[in-house]
C-alpha cells in the first residue's frame, strides 16, 4: 500500500505540481474524516503517518478501566493486560484500527475528500502560476468563438477574450497562436478567471520588452504610451545611456524589431518619438510626423498652442483628428494647432511674418525656456519623422 501510494504521490506531483506533503496532510484528513462517520466521534483517534515511507497507521487511545461504560473511549483491564501486561488502571492504550474495516459510506467520504482535495491544489497552483503573470503577456491558442467573445486556451488553463478587449476588425482562427495582455486573474471557486486583453496600451510595451533588449536591460525606457487599438500607438521613448540611441535601439536594423511588433498587432500603425522633460519639445515630437513652427505648452493648466506651416495643418491633425488626440494623451496636455494663416489672423504671429527670414525666429523666446532655446533648431534622430505600419489611409 505504501508504495502505491508514494508511486501515485509522486506522479500527482510531477504532473499537476501538488507536492506530497499536501496530499499526505488530505489523506490524513480524510481518515480522521472516516473514523468520525464510522465511530460517531473522533476525538481519541491518532493517526500516526511516515512522511518519507508513506506508511500510516490509525489508533484509538483508550483508557484502561475496570468496568467498561465506553467502548469508544475505555477498554477493560484484562484486554488491555493481553495486548501488554505491562498496563494498569488509569493507562492509555493505543489500540490499532484498520481503516479496511470502514464502512462504504466512511471510505466513500474519504475519497471524496481527496478528491477534492487534489481539485483545489489543482485550481490553486494554476492561480498562483497566472497570477505571477499579471500585467504580461502571454501566448495563446485561438479554441473557438463564444458569441463575440473568444476562448483562448493558454495550457493549463482557459482565457476569454471579451469583445471589449478585442480589436475591431480582427477575425482569428481556431487553432492560431496570439499574444494577449493579461489584465487580471480572479480566483474563483471554479478556478482561476483570467482577463486578457488586445487593446491594451501595456500590450505595445510588454511586445517592445520582449523584442527590444534595451527596453527589457532598462537601458531604454518608454515613458509614455497612446494607443487606439488596430490603428496607431505612440511612444515616448528616453535613453539612460548617452551612447544608445532610444529610437533606433527600437525600430532595429531596417525596422526588423518594430515591424515584427507591427505585424503581432496585425499592422497597427506605430509611431515612436524622443522624450524629453521639456513639454513644449515632447509636444513636437509627439505631433511626429507633422513639421511643427512652434510650441508654447504652459506647464500649469496642461495647455499647450502649436502653429504648424499651412501645407501641415492636416497631417498634425491626423486623419479624424487622431495625430493629435494622441499626442495630448501622449504628452498629457491640451493641444490647440494652428495653421500660419490662423496664427497671423488672431495676432500670435506678426502680419509680415511670412517676409521674415527663417533665421530671425521671432518667437523661439517665448516658447522655450533658455536652458532649452539652444535645442529648439537641432535636428532630432529622423526615426521620430517616420512611423511603421501600412500608411495607405493618409
Amino acid at each position: 500500500m505504501s508504495t502505491e501510494l508514494m508511486e501515485a504521490l509522486t506522479i500527482l506531483e510531477q504532473e499537476k505540481d501538488i507536492s506530497k506533503e499536501t496530499m499526505l496532510d488530505a489523506i490524513e484528513n480524510s481518515l480522521m474524516n472516516a473514523c468520525k462517520n464510522h465511530f460517531k466521534k473522533a476525538d481519541n483517534i491518532k493517526i500516526v503517518m511516515n512522511r518519507e515511507t508513506c506508511d500510516f497507521a490509525v489508533y484509538a487511545e483508550k483508557t484502561v478501566v475496570e468496568e467498561v461504560d465506553d467502548p469508544e473511549e475505555q477498554i477493560s483491564l484484562v484486554n488491555a493486560k493481553m495486548m501488554d501486561s505491562k498496563y494498569e488502571l488509569g493507562d492509555i492504550v493505543q489500540v490499532p484500527i484498520d481503516s479496511k474495516s470502514f464502512g462504504r459510506i466512511a471510505t466513500q467520504n474519504a475519497k471524496n475528500l481527496i478528491l477534492q482535495k487534489i481539485r483545489e491544489e489543482e485550481r490553486k497552483v494554476v492561480y498562483d502560476q497566472y497570477f505571477e503573470k499579471e500585467k504580461d503577456i502571454v501566448t495563446g491558442i485561438v479554441q473557438r468563438y463564444v458569441g463575440r467573445n473568444i476562448s483562448i486556451d493558454l495550457g493549463k488553463a482557459d482565457a476569454m477574450l471579451t469583445e471589449n478587449e478585442q480589436v475591431k476588425g480582427e477575425v482569428f482562427k481556431p487553432t492560431e497562436r496570439i499574444k494577449l495582455y493579461v489584465v487580471e486573474v480572479k480566483n474563483t471557486t471554479k478556478g482561476p478567471k483570467i482577463l486578457v486583453s488586445r487593446t491594451h496600451p501595456e500590450l505595445v510595451k510588454r511586445l517592445f520588452e520582449s523584442e527590444v533588449t534595451e527596453v527589457k536591460d532598462g537601458i531604454v525606457e518608454i515613458k509614455s504610451i497612446a494607443r487606439e487599438a488596430g490603428s496607431r500607438t505612440k511612444i515616448a521613448v528616453w535613453s539612460n545611456d548617452q551612447d544608445v540611441d532610444p529610437v533606433g535601439a527600437c525600430v532595429g536594423m531596417n525596422g526588423q524589431r518594430v515591424n515584427a511588433i507591427v505585424n503581432e498587432l496585425r499592422g497597427e500603425k506605430i509611431d515612436i518619438i524622443n522624450w524629453s522633460d521639456n513639454p513644449a519639445i515632447l509636444i513636437e515630437n509627439a505631433l511626429s510626423p507633422a513639421k511643427v513652427i512652434s510650441v508654447a505648452a504652459d506647464p500649469e493648466d496642461k495647455t499647450a498652442s502649436v502653429i504648424v506651416p499651412d501645407y501641415q495643418l492636416s497631417l498634425a491633425i491626423g486623419k479624424e483628428g487622431q495625430n493629435a488626440r494622441l499626442a495630448a494623451r501622449l504628452t498629457g496636455y491640451k493641444i490647440d494647432i494652428k495653421s500660419e494663416t490662423q496664427a497671423i489672423e488672431s495676432g500670435e504671429l506678426p502680419a509680415n511674418y511670412m517676409d521674415l527670414p527663417m533665421e530671425e525666429g521671432v518667437y523661439e523666446s517665448d516658447v522655450y525656456e533658455d536652458d532649452y532655446e539652444d535645442d529648439y533648431y537641432e535636428d532630432d534622430a529622423v526615426y521620430e519623422e517616420e512611423s511603421y505600419g501600412d500608411e495607405s489611409d493618409e
